[in-house]
């Protein structure tokens, strides 16, 4: 098993099974989140040391069976959480995922530094929400900015993984538990996070058979 860590500002995860019956591949994804624990309206309010014991349950204690890749989602910050999982499970990577505006980018600045602090190799930087189409006229829009991770990547000595396009059908396919990459596999969109997938792999040790 392979332990990816995700440092994220903005980003949507969802549980699904893909099967690619052309290459006879199956790929099963699994999801646990700390939403799992408690109601869905109820808010996370939890001292340090509860955060800590539920990610330890979480990292512990899920019958997570036998994995490739373990991809762990953590929020934007340098904290208690992301110490402790940074410190007390082998993590092959770190990918920092940020948008294009300077707020967002001083927070993935500090998520580089602090993975490079404790040893935990940085693959590279992802560029969320990078530009917006117009879905009638098809002209584009840098919303948050142009290329701020870019110039990030730069500063940092780091590769840019890809760009994620701020496009409705990216939250519509979210939406209806059928991401983008399983409904509509030729779009753009898709193309991005496959593209991206594949640049993190190439970074990351071949699992054990």
């Amino acid at each position: 098993m392979v332990s990816i860590c995700f440092y994220l500002n903005q980003a949507y995860f969802h549980m699904y099974l893909v099967l690619c019956c052309k290459a006879q591949v199956i790929v099963c994804c699994f999801s646990m989140s700390m939403g799992f624990l408690i109601e869905e309206t109820a808010p996370v309010v939890w001292r340090g040391l509860m955060v800590m014991s539920a990610v330890e349950k979480l990292l512990r204690q899920v019958d997570w069976g036998q994995l490739d890749y373990l991809v762990i989602d953590m929020p934007p910050g340098t904290g208690d959480v992301q110490l402790s999982v940074s410190q007390n499970i082998p993590i092959a990577g770190a990918v920092i995922v940020s948008t294009p505006q300077d707020v967002a980018l001083l927070d993935a600045h500090k998520g580089a530094e602090m993975f490079r602090k404790v040893h935990v190799p940085v693959l590279g930087l992802v560029q969320n929400m990078s530009v917006f189409q117009c879905p009638k006229c098809k002209h584009e829009t840098h919303i948050f900015g142009t290329d701020g991770v870019r110039d990030l990547a730069k500063t940092l000595g780091l590769d840019i993984l890809g760009d994620v396009p701020l496009h409705i059908n990216i939250r519509e396919t979210c939406d209806s538990g059928q991401p983008v990459v399983i409904s509509q596999p030729q779009s753009d969109a898709a193309k991005a996070y496959l593209k991206i997938a594949m640049e993190i792999l190439r970074r990351l040790p071949v699992p054990p058979s």
